[in-house]
């Protein structure tokens, strides 16, 4: 079952065009990845997706419903959350309360501990610093942070923009090893990443963007298996 399709999406930023013909589906509990070099589109068709950009034209479906035309705090109300590049996390704010407010568009109780008991487990060091300013923390443990504030929003697909960006080769790893874990737990994730080796090897599907268009599709194997991939992305 697909969760969001995308169809002949066309996105432009004044005359330049940024997506063109964008078409991709994303099945129910996978990962899919989004492959391409820096301003290639992925950045922009995760916003498109959220509604933070306006297609000009195209359609995008979630759950069998069209979103194209609503609203941001419409579609996250619906279960589509990004987790942003860079982190941006509320560096004057304690661990906790980045976390709460991740989790103000529900107003369950009962699902808000819930989300809590899931984060600080999947992020132990988390639950340690709750106190902690958000601003004082290393690297990787910022991008922790963002992606466990994005969890408390209890997404149903969660879009995560570059979440190795700039991390040490063992935080990279551990990173990858808990969106492993997200998407165990039923989140459904589309991945944007330019370490492309890494992404692959998650990924049960991915799309490689070049200047706004999608110039190769495939699963993880037959990803590896093309030269021109292999070359380009995949250091030979």
């Amino acid at each position: 079952m697909n969760m969001l399709c995308v169809s002949d999406l066309n996105v432009s930023y004044g005359k330049v065009q940024a997506l063109r013909n964008i078409t991709m589906t994303i099945p129910q509990n996978s990962i899919i990845s989004l492959l391409g070099a820096n301003g290639a589109g992925k950045s922009t068709l995760q916003k498109t997706i959220l509604g933070l950009i306006s297609p000009q034209s195209g359609t995008i479906t979630f759950q069998g419903k069209r979103i194209d035309s609503t609203s941001t705090e419409s579609i996250v109300g619906q279960g589509i959350v990004m987790v942003p590049e860079g982190r941006q996390v509320f560096s004057e704010l304690t661990v906790k309360e980045n976390l709460f407010l991740g989790s103000y568009i529900c107003k369950d109780k009962r699902i808000v501990k819930e989300r809590y008991d899931f984060v600080f487990d999947l992020f132990p060091i988390l639950r340690e610093r709750q106190k902690q300013l958000a601003g004082t923390m290393s690297g990787g443990q910022q991008q922790m942070l963002a992606i466990a504030r994005g969890l408390m929003a209890n997404p149903k697909l969660l879009l995560l923009d570059e979440p190795s960006l700039g991390l040490s080769p063992i935080m990279v790893q551990e990173i990858f090893s808990i969106i492993k874990r997200i998407n165990e737990n039923g989140v459904t994730i589309l991945l944007v990443e330019q370490n492309a080796s890494m992404a692959i090897r998650v990924s049960h599907y991915a799309y490689v963007l070049e200047v706004g268009e999608i110039s190769c599709e495939g699963t993880s194997e037959e990803l590896q298996n093309n030269d021109n991939v292999r070359k380009t992305y995949l250091g030979g």
